[in-house]
Protein backbone atom coordinates (compact mmCIF):
# COMPACT_ATOMS: atom_id res chain seq x y z
CA UNK A 1 0.00 0.00 0.00
CA UNK A 2 1.16 3.49 -0.71
CA UNK A 3 0.26 6.09 1.70
CA UNK A 4 1.62 9.90 0.81
CA UNK A 5 0.35 13.10 0.51
CA UNK A 6 1.20 16.94 1.03
CA UNK A 7 0.05 19.90 3.63
CA UNK A 8 -1.93 22.80 2.25
CA UNK A 9 -0.54 25.76 2.30
CA UNK A 10 -3.32 27.12 4.48
CA UNK A 11 -4.09 25.73 8.54
CA UNK A 12 -1.98 22.54 7.57
CA UNK A 13 -4.08 20.72 6.89
CA UNK A 14 -3.01 17.19 5.48
CA UNK A 15 -4.08 15.59 1.46
CA UNK A 16 -3.19 12.33 1.40
CA UNK A 17 -2.81 9.99 -1.69
CA UNK A 18 -3.65 6.51 -1.18
CA UNK A 19 -3.11 3.42 -3.89
CA UNK A 20 -1.85 -0.06 -3.78
CA UNK A 21 1.10 0.78 -5.11
CA UNK A 22 2.91 3.08 -8.20
CA UNK A 23 1.53 3.62 -11.25
CA UNK A 24 -1.86 2.90 -10.17
CA UNK A 25 -4.88 4.05 -9.54
CA UNK A 26 -5.66 6.39 -6.57
CA UNK A 27 -7.73 7.82 -3.69
CA UNK A 28 -7.03 11.70 -2.86
CA UNK A 29 -8.37 12.86 0.70
CA UNK A 30 -8.96 15.99 1.64
CA UNK A 31 -7.47 18.25 -1.37
CA UNK A 32 -7.08 21.32 0.49
CA UNK A 33 -5.85 24.80 -0.12
CA UNK A 34 -3.24 25.41 -2.65
CA UNK A 35 -2.20 21.70 -2.90
CA UNK A 36 -2.64 21.61 -6.64
CA UNK A 37 0.77 21.86 -7.85
CA UNK A 38 2.28 19.82 -4.74
CA UNK A 39 -0.07 17.24 -5.49
CA UNK A 40 0.21 17.04 -9.26
CA UNK A 41 4.21 16.38 -8.40
CA UNK A 42 3.14 13.65 -6.40
CA UNK A 43 0.95 12.23 -9.02
CA UNK A 44 3.60 12.09 -11.42
CA UNK A 45 6.40 11.36 -9.11
CA UNK A 46 4.41 7.92 -8.57
CA UNK A 47 3.08 7.85 -11.77
CA UNK A 48 -0.75 7.54 -10.25
CA UNK A 49 -3.77 7.84 -11.97
CA UNK A 50 -6.42 9.69 -9.42
CA UNK A 51 -9.48 7.58 -9.45
CA UNK A 52 -11.80 9.36 -6.63
CA UNK A 53 -11.60 12.09 -3.89
CA UNK A 54 -12.48 11.18 -0.52
CA UNK A 55 -14.02 14.07 1.74
CA UNK A 56 -13.55 13.23 6.06
CA UNK A 57 -16.20 16.15 6.21
CA UNK A 58 -16.75 19.53 4.58
CA UNK A 59 -14.93 22.59 6.09
CA UNK A 60 -13.25 24.54 3.39
CA UNK A 61 -9.12 24.06 4.63
CA UNK A 62 -10.12 19.97 3.46
CA UNK A 63 -12.63 20.71 0.25
CA UNK A 64 -11.04 23.59 -1.42
CA UNK A 65 -9.37 22.03 -4.07
CA UNK A 66 -12.11 19.51 -4.71
CA UNK A 67 -13.60 21.02 -7.94
CA UNK A 68 -10.01 21.36 -9.99
CA UNK A 69 -8.74 18.23 -8.59
CA UNK A 70 -12.32 16.46 -9.74
CA UNK A 71 -12.45 18.91 -12.80
CA UNK A 72 -9.60 18.06 -14.16
CA UNK A 73 -9.61 14.11 -14.27
CA UNK A 74 -13.45 13.76 -14.61
CA UNK A 75 -13.69 12.15 -11.36
CA UNK A 76 -16.31 11.74 -8.40
CA UNK A 77 -15.74 13.49 -4.91
CA UNK A 78 -17.44 11.66 -2.11
CA UNK A 79 -18.70 13.45 1.27
CA UNK A 80 -21.38 12.92 3.62
CA UNK A 81 -25.01 14.53 2.69
CA UNK A 82 -24.87 16.42 6.52
CA UNK A 83 -21.83 18.05 5.13
CA UNK A 84 -23.07 18.35 1.15
CA UNK A 85 -24.32 21.76 1.40
CA UNK A 86 -20.88 23.26 2.38
CA UNK A 87 -19.53 21.95 -0.95
CA UNK A 88 -22.45 24.77 -2.40
CA UNK A 89 -21.62 27.10 -0.06
CA UNK A 90 -18.64 26.27 2.53
CA UNK A 91 -19.57 29.99 4.94
CA UNK A 92 -22.28 27.74 6.09
CA UNK A 93 -19.39 25.42 7.94
CA UNK A 94 -17.21 28.45 8.97
CA UNK A 95 -17.49 30.74 11.93
CA UNK A 96 -18.30 34.39 11.45
CA UNK A 97 -14.64 35.52 12.15
CA UNK A 98 -13.52 32.79 9.54
CA UNK A 99 -16.01 34.31 7.18
CA UNK A 100 -14.19 37.54 7.68
CA UNK A 101 -10.69 36.13 7.17
CA UNK A 102 -11.32 34.77 3.68
CA UNK A 103 -13.10 38.37 2.90
CA UNK A 104 -16.84 37.18 3.33
CA UNK A 105 -16.53 35.60 -0.55
CA UNK A 106 -14.63 32.73 -1.05
CA UNK A 107 -12.93 31.67 -4.09
CA UNK A 108 -14.78 28.72 -4.66
CA UNK A 109 -16.84 26.06 -6.83
CA UNK A 110 -18.60 23.08 -6.18
CA UNK A 111 -17.49 19.78 -7.98
CA UNK A 112 -19.74 18.66 -10.68
CA UNK A 113 -19.54 14.73 -9.67
CA UNK A 114 -20.76 14.76 -6.24
CA UNK A 115 -21.53 11.12 -4.44
CA UNK A 116 -22.81 10.67 -0.64
CA UNK A 117 -21.31 8.60 1.94
CA UNK A 118 -23.11 6.41 4.09
CA UNK A 119 -21.92 5.20 7.78
CA UNK A 120 -20.98 1.54 7.74
CA UNK A 121 -20.81 1.53 3.88
CA UNK A 122 -17.88 -0.08 2.33
CA UNK A 123 -16.37 1.19 -1.50
CA UNK A 124 -14.66 -0.22 -3.88
CA UNK A 125 -12.41 2.21 -5.20
CA UNK A 126 -9.01 1.81 -7.28
CA UNK A 127 -8.13 -1.45 -6.04
CA UNK A 128 -8.84 -0.73 -2.09
CA UNK A 129 -11.52 -1.40 -0.13
CA UNK A 130 -12.83 1.75 2.39
CA UNK A 131 -15.10 1.23 4.94
CA UNK A 132 -16.98 4.55 6.14
CA UNK A 133 -17.89 4.98 9.71
CA UNK A 134 -19.97 8.18 10.12
CA UNK A 135 -18.56 9.78 13.36
CA UNK A 136 -20.42 13.19 13.75
CA UNK A 137 -19.21 16.15 16.55
CA UNK A 138 -17.06 18.30 14.60
CA UNK A 139 -19.50 18.57 11.44
CA UNK A 140 -22.39 17.01 11.42
CA UNK A 141 -20.99 14.90 8.20
CA UNK A 142 -17.53 14.02 9.71
CA UNK A 143 -16.83 10.55 8.47
CA UNK A 144 -13.74 8.06 9.20
CA UNK A 145 -12.66 6.51 6.51
CA UNK A 146 -10.99 3.01 7.55
CA UNK A 147 -8.52 0.64 4.72
CA UNK A 148 -6.25 -2.06 5.04
CA UNK A 149 -2.54 -1.14 5.51
CA UNK A 150 0.33 -3.51 4.48
CA UNK A 151 1.54 -4.11 8.58
CA UNK A 152 -1.50 -2.37 10.44
CA UNK A 153 -5.13 -1.25 9.50
CA UNK A 154 -5.57 2.49 8.76
CA UNK A 155 -8.03 5.47 10.16
CA UNK A 156 -7.95 8.05 8.05
CA UNK A 157 -10.19 10.53 10.90
CA UNK A 158 -10.17 13.69 9.19
CA UNK A 159 -10.49 16.36 12.11
CA UNK A 160 -12.32 13.73 14.80
CA UNK A 161 -8.96 12.71 16.34
CA UNK A 162 -5.57 13.98 16.45
CA UNK A 163 -2.23 12.97 18.28
CA UNK A 164 -2.98 14.29 21.45
CA UNK A 165 -6.40 16.33 20.90
CA UNK A 166 -10.03 16.06 18.78
CA UNK A 167 -11.39 18.46 16.38
CA UNK A 168 -13.03 21.20 18.04
CA UNK A 169 -16.78 21.59 18.05
CA UNK A 170 -18.05 25.34 18.19
CA UNK A 171 -18.33 25.62 14.67
CA UNK A 172 -21.64 25.32 12.74
CA UNK A 173 -22.85 22.05 12.86
CA UNK A 174 -20.49 21.36 15.78
CA UNK A 175 -21.24 19.38 18.92
CA UNK A 176 -19.42 18.44 21.80
CA UNK A 177 -21.82 15.84 23.48
CA UNK A 178 -21.79 14.40 19.86
CA UNK A 179 -18.32 14.52 19.56
CA UNK A 180 -17.54 12.49 22.35
CA UNK A 181 -20.60 9.51 21.34
CA UNK A 182 -18.44 9.31 18.10
CA UNK A 183 -15.10 8.94 20.07
CA UNK A 184 -16.76 6.30 22.39
CA UNK A 185 -18.74 4.18 19.35
CA UNK A 186 -16.30 5.09 16.37
CA UNK A 187 -12.56 5.59 17.95
CA UNK A 188 -12.47 3.61 21.11
CA UNK A 189 -13.37 0.48 19.35
CA UNK A 190 -10.58 0.27 16.83
CA UNK A 191 -7.71 -1.90 17.72
CA UNK A 192 -4.64 -0.35 18.79
CA UNK A 193 -2.48 -1.19 15.92
CA UNK A 194 -4.58 0.85 14.22
CA UNK A 195 -2.74 3.81 12.68
CA UNK A 196 -4.42 7.25 12.87
CA UNK A 197 -3.66 10.04 9.82
CA UNK A 198 -5.59 12.72 10.76
CA UNK A 199 -6.81 15.94 8.99
CA UNK A 200 -3.84 18.16 10.85
CA UNK A 201 -0.12 17.06 12.66
CA UNK A 202 1.49 14.20 13.05
CA UNK A 203 0.23 10.40 12.42
CA UNK A 204 -0.56 8.62 15.38
CA UNK A 205 -1.81 5.15 16.63
CA UNK A 206 -5.60 3.90 18.70
CA UNK A 207 -3.06 2.39 20.91
CA UNK A 208 -0.90 5.98 21.96
CA UNK A 209 -4.32 7.86 21.71
CA UNK A 210 -5.75 5.35 24.30
CA UNK A 211 -3.30 5.69 26.45
CA UNK A 212 -2.17 9.52 26.56
CA UNK A 213 -5.10 11.54 24.92
CA UNK A 214 -6.86 13.24 27.55
CA UNK A 215 -10.19 13.19 25.55
CA UNK A 216 -9.70 9.34 25.00
CA UNK A 217 -8.88 8.49 28.57
CA UNK A 218 -11.51 10.30 30.28
CA UNK A 219 -14.19 8.26 27.79
CA UNK A 220 -12.32 5.09 28.97
CA UNK A 221 -12.02 5.34 32.66
CA UNK A 222 -16.05 6.29 32.29
CA UNK A 223 -17.60 4.74 29.44
CA UNK A 224 -20.89 5.12 30.07
CA UNK A 225 -20.18 9.15 30.48
CA UNK A 226 -20.81 11.81 27.66
CA UNK A 227 -17.99 13.82 29.18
Amino acid sequence: MLVTGVEAQAFGTNCYVVAVGPGEQCLIVDPGIGVLDQLDELIAQHRLHPAAVLLTHGHLDHTFSVAPVCGARGITAYVHPADREMLADPAKGLSMDLTQLFGGRLPYTEPEDVAELTDGATLSLAGIEVTVDHAPGHTGGSVLFRLPGDDAPLCLSGDVLFAGSIGRTDLPGGSTDTMMTSLREKILPLGDETVVLPGHGPATTIGRERATNPYLRELSAAPGRGL
